[in-house]
């Protein structure tokens, strides 16, 4: 058995999305090697090339385009390779096509007994998680998907405007699916231990449900928007990518919400099972522990009907 070299990362899957993984990752400090795959070699060449370039002002490090092989060591696998979202499309939309690619990258994974932890990035993220658990035969907290981690940082940035208040203050999560069925937790949101409502109060804003309904639908709609402006997004999710990876490089054991199999927790039975996202404490070994975080019975129910929402599509596209 290969021993796995905690300083090298593989990514495959050089669109958008992987190579600003790449590029945040490369100025981790973190890595001494990444390896970037994809089924257009020029492509990976290309990046690699284009990434490397600057070096000279970061760490030294190996960035090279690779195959299959150069995985067997690597910390992390990531997975960010899938049919991209288009204007007006849900990301639920790209489930059959993004399957199809898995069912050629997943088993090519799985033959070269890997033990580092999978990474799934590609969307939907909480599908293709699952689905990379049923086709690579890990264990599954060796299979993680970067979930709602983004949708989460968007709730805190939004937050951190709305209240006048630095964002890193805020500890709030987007819970379940990474999608238009997410769920905005607020029974369990905060500023610096203060409940979300009363900190609120003290800057001035009374009308709690009109505000929470807004931000939580712009944290939702966010993708749409910047897809709609700009074609894509992907400098925010490189860095949720890097911010996961730090946390299993360093065995950080920090919270993170994301997405992962779900075996019974918050009254989701696993008899048909699914990944979706909540908090878990994510470390050397992927993920450790779900963190069981109050919420109302309405968020409650939320989440189990995001649960059978998942359910429902991996029945029709995996199982």
């Amino acid at each position: 058995m290969v021993k796995v070299n905690n300083r090298k990362i593989a990514m495959i899957g050089c669109g958008f999305v992987g190579s600003a993984s790449v590029y945040s990752l490369m100025q981790s400090g973190l890595l001494s090697e990444i390896v970037l795959i994809d089924s257009n070699r020029e492509k990976a060449e290309g990046e690699a090339l284009d990434i490397s370039h600057g070096l000279p002002f970061a760490k030294p490090m190996k960035i090279y385009a690779g195959d299959y092989d150069d995985i067997v060591d690597a910390a992390i696998i990531i997975v960010s390779a899938g049919a991209a979202q288009k204007p007006g499309e849900t990301r639920l939309d790209l489930v059959k096509k993004n399957v199809g690619i898995f069912k050629n990258i997943i088993p090519e994974i799985a033959k070269r007994n890997c033990q580092g932890i999978l990474l799934i990035v590609a969307n939907p993220v909480d599908i293709l998680t699952y689905a990379a658990i049923k086709m690579s035969h890990f264990p599954a907290n060796r299979v993680i998907g970067s979930g709602t981690t983004l949708d989460s940082a968007r709730l805190k940035y939004l937050l951190g405007q709305h209240l006048g208040v630095d964002s890193r203050s805020v500890h709030a999560y987007i819970i379940g699916e990474h999608g238009d069925s997410e769920i905005a937790a607020w029974s369990s949101a905060t500023v610096s231990g203060i409940p979300i409502h009363k900190f609120c109060e003290m800057r001035g804003f009374l009308d709690h449900e009109y505000e929470t309904q807004r931000i939580a639908e712009e944290v939702k709609n966010s993708a749409y928007e910047i897809i709609n402006k700009k074609g894509a997004t992907y400098y925010g999710i490189g860095m949720s990518v890097r911010r996961i990876c730090e946390a299993i490089l360093r065995d950080e054991k920090s919270i993170l919400p994301v997405s992962s199999y779900m075996n019974g927790q918050y009254g989701i039975d696993d008899i048909d099972g699914v990944c979706l996202s909540m908090p878990a404490i994510v470390g050397a070994n992927g993920l450790d522990t779900l963190v069981p975080i109050s919420l109302s019975e309405e968020e409650l129910a939320a989440l189990k009907k995001s649960a059978d929402t998942l359910k429902e599509v991996i029945r029709e596209a995996i199982d």
